[in-house]
């Protein structure tokens, strides 16, 4: 027994000091690729000596020679710190995620090698000017410089997913920075989805049309043609098909999570010390590192500091010593769906207003990790690629017969975008970046600035001309052989809305409807926020002068406009209203939520019971108007969506009827609804939470999701690399927390400003910024999430141009000389 019992103590020992060895053998290979920023290189390629200066927060301050040498430096300084996410964001927009991770992503890389994003983006080196060019090749030339390092020096294959996956690691190209302000284009395009689930609901009801997706209030829009009457081969029934779950590495969104953002600027006369203030905060979906970096680049006479995305050689958003630029999502419709008719005797020949004409097609060949290459036909017509059925239900409007195309103006080959991008960032005054934003094409922004010369907003990127007889007026797909359906070029960048020192000395923008134009100037049917804004001009309004703290109060700002308006319409009938109802029983706990919801300001604080009642409530509301009637289409308004609860509660046209439940004999009314509605949310939130309803909190559910998208979901180490926060705010709050919408948590906070900056131009080095996790991408760096409890308590960290301050805060400068 003894002689077992020591032959059992020797295999647990060993396998102990296996496993310690094994850990300790991994730690040490992964914390190779830490980069050391006191480390000095002579690299190919520098015209002469340049520091990067790393302060307390890992901000590296560029101060070199020549512009060619700091954009060299920055290049090098993203491949330091994230070099795992830029190769994998440009294996994201040439089709080859399925190198690595198999079948899982072979759709996704299908569709991206049918828009042929990167293709496009290689077209299109040839068309930037000399000085673009010359940027993005010493961009390029510096991040190709840290990868010899990583590959002469051993230092840990450069990240350390690059042991779990491939570490071929091609040099970076110009190409490849220009593809990637393309995928961003992407992320945040949302017109596409929104056409289709228009036509679904055209096919279901007209009158569900206007009134789940209604026209933001403004002048009306003329009436559009039923959907079925343009193509009445399609089923007047909705059925979904079968499409797998969105990947994490998917970058095509869905609606609810499309660009959002916050802008918002003050003229001198508006400041409360005399000169002009900016606030900007862009919203994206939350990862871990979050696609934001901050960086100091020191450009000829001036320096400029703000946020880069990595693989982009440009400040997007910041300040120089004399001007400030934020940007937000401008809603533009620049997608339209078209449906081309094959030819049935020749299904590679579509009809054209001109007559049959062939596809112009080509193959490609997928290489897929542990399983046979596939080959796919990619097809183009005049108005763009065709595209699968799978995508975003595209087959559920597409007749037999005929297929869809994508018209969009970031398909564009001549897209000197990047080029706009990098002029921006070195205008000295208002007039020169709205000329400077002339060459921008997409993803389509309202820049909004402030300079010496006042503030402003213009919209950037180019606008699709349509002709004014469009059967569908580019808001559902429409009959591509029909030439008033088709493109008829684009606007001049005179015709783009733009708006300069008004009268007010205030500018600024949500995503919300931001000109009220007839078609086809009207920019856009579809608009990112009805909500935001309302508590904005309230904010703006509230003072005669703004300070950078009133400015940083508002983009912290966690009051919920769609709350506040929409309780009483929904409750107007249930407060304080019922019998005494003993502890424990559904009518008493009704009673108790329905009181602290009577007191509540609308405040979306992390603390509150309130904010967590309200959300469960509106989402069971609006379930439970749609379901019978939509069925499956219902779980695509899986948000709530304030305007129609509004219309619903108001009856307006009649959107009283969705109260009742057509599947049932009684007439139910909208109070009846609201009941139950209530009682299903405080089940459900039971459930998780427990029976005391005052001892719930709304940050417990709002946890802000920043997971790593491949490890993330990986057991064991998910714990050591996504990183989750309870948050305040919610869908429609300045400070927006994007919900998740889907179980089994829909609560998430998925969606946000990733990046928040505000800019005072009477002490310009007074100016603040903070992002939502950290500068690097390495897990085991512990600037991975130093600043991600900063951004969560409203914090900000210095945002100063001075050279001395960077010193004097340095944790580290890198010295990069030529190579003898």
């Amino acid at each position: 027994m003894f002689t077992a019992f020591r032959w059992l103590l020797r295999i647990v020992v060993l396998v102990v000091a296996l496993v310690v060895a094994g850990l300790s053998l991994a730690y040490y290979f992964a914390s190779r690729s830490l980069p050391d920023y006191n480390e000095d290189f002579a690299l190919a390629g520098l015209d002469g000596t340049v520091e990067i200066v790393r302060d307390t927060a890992d901000v590296p301050h560029v101060f070199a020679t020549t512009d060619r040498d700091t954009f060299f430096a920055l290049g090098f300084a993203h491949a330091q710190d994230r070099l795992w996410q830029m190769t994998l964001m440009r294996r994201t927009v040439q089709g080859r995620l399925s190198e690595l991770f198999g079948e899982r992503t072979l759709a996704v890389d299908t569709l991206m090698r049918r828009l042929d994003l990167y293709g496009i983006a290689t077209q299109s080196v040839a068309a930037q000017d000399e000085q673009t060019l010359s940027a993005l090749k010493a961009y390029a030339d510096g991040v190709n410089a840290w990868i010899g390092v990583v590959n002469a020096e051993a230092k840990g294959r450069g990240a350390p997913e690059f042991f779990l996956f491939s570490n071929e690691i091609a040099y970076w190209q110009p190409a490849d920075s220009i593809a990637i302000l393309k995928l961003m284009a992407l992320q945040v395009s949302s017109h596409l989805e929104r056409e289709i689930l228009t036509a679904r609901l055209s096919l279901l009801s007209e009158d569900w049309v206007r009134d789940l997706l209604p026209e933001v209030p403004g002048q009306g829009t003329a009436a559009l043609p039923p959907f079925a009457s343009l193509f009445p081969t399609v089923p007047r029934s909705y059925a979904a098909l079968d499409i797998p779950p969105a990947d994490p590495l998917s970058p095509f969104r869905r609606g609810a999570f499309a660009g959002a953002s916050n802008a918002w600027a003050a003229a001198a006369a508006r400041s409360a010390a005399g000169a002009p203030l900016l606030a900007n905060d862009p919203h994206l979906p939350f990862s871990a590192p979050t696609v934001w970096y901050l960086a100091h680049l020191e450009l000829g006479s001036r320096g400029v500091i703000g946020g880069t995305i990595p693989g982009i050689p440009a400040i997007l958003t910041g300040r120089n010593d004399v001007l400030g630029w934020g940007i937000t999502s401008s809603y533009l419709d620049d997608q339209d769906i078209h449906i081309e008719e094959l030819n049935p005797g020749d299904p590679e020949r579509y009809r054209t207003a001109e007559g049959w004409k062939p596809f112009v097609t080509k193959k490609a060949i997928i290489t897929i990790k542990d399983a046979a290459p596939v080959t796919v036909t990619l097809r183009w017509t005049d108005n763009g690629p065709v595209l699968p059925a799978s995508h975003y239900d595209l087959g559920s409007v597409t007749p037999q017969g005929y297929v869809a195309s994508l018209s969009w103006s970031a398909l564009d080959p001549a897209d000197r975008s990047i080029g706009a991008a990098i002029r921006i960032m070195r205008a000295t005054n208002v007039a020169e970046a709205i000329e400077a934003g002339s060459d921008y094409v997409a993803p389509s922004q309202n820049l909004t600035l402030a300079g010496p010369d006042g503030v402003g907003i213009v919209l950037i990127g180019r606008m699709p001309k349509r002709d004014p007889a469009h059967q569908t007026q580019g808001r559902m797909p429409s009959p591509a052989w029909i030439a008033e359906n088709r493109w008829q070029g684009f606007f001049p960048y005179s015709e783009n809305p733009r708006f300069v020192n008004p009268e007010g000395g205030i500018v600024g923008n949500t995503n919300n409807k931001i000109v009220d134009r007839p078609f086809p100037q009207n920019v856009s049917h579809y608009w990112g926020d009805s909500q935001r804004v309302q508590r904005w001009m309230r904010l703006m309004q509230e003072r005669e002068v703004h300070s950078r703290e009133s400015f940083m109060a508002a983009q912290l700002d966690t009051t919920s406009p769609a709350a506040r308006s929409l309780l009483p319409l929904v409750a107007a009938n249930l407060w304080f209203t019922g019998d005494a109802a003993p502890e424990g029983t559904p009518e008493r706990m009704r009673q108790r939520a329905l009181d602290l919801l009577a007191n509540w300001d609308g405040e979306m604080n992390e603390h509150l019971p309130e904010p967590l009642i309200y959300a469960a409530w509106m989402r069971a509301l609006q379930f439970r108007l749609i379901r019978d009637e939509l069925g499956p289409l219902a779980d695509e308004f899986n948000h709530l969506e304030p305007l129609f609860i509004e219309r619903v509660f108001r009856d307006v046209d009649g959107a009283g009827r969705w109260c009742d439940v057509l599947r049932s004999a009684p007439v139910e009314t909208c109070d009846e609804i609201a009941r139950q509605a209530l009682d299903d949310a405080l089940v459900e939130l039971s459930a998780r939470f427990g029976s005391s309803v005052e001892s719930w909190r709304w940050g417990e559910a709002h946890q802000a999701t920043h997971d790593h998208s491949v490890l993330g979901k990986l057991p064991i180490l998910k714990w050591f690399v996504n990183i989750r926060q309870s948050t305040s705010g919610g869908d429609n709050t300045l400070l927006r927390g994007r919900t998740a919408g889907t179980e089994p948590e829909p609560y998430l906070n998925v969606h946000g400003a990733g990046y928040r900056g505000v800019y005072d131009f009477a002490d310009p080095d007074s100016s603040v910024f903070i992002l939502s996790t950290g500068q690097s991408g390495h897990p085991l760096s512990r600037h991975y999430d130093d600043l991600s409890e900063l951004w969560r308590r409203g914090e900000y960290i210095p945002m100063s141009l001075d050279p001395e301050l960077a010193r004097a805060a340095a944790t580290g400068i890198t010295r990069l000389t030529p190579e003898p």
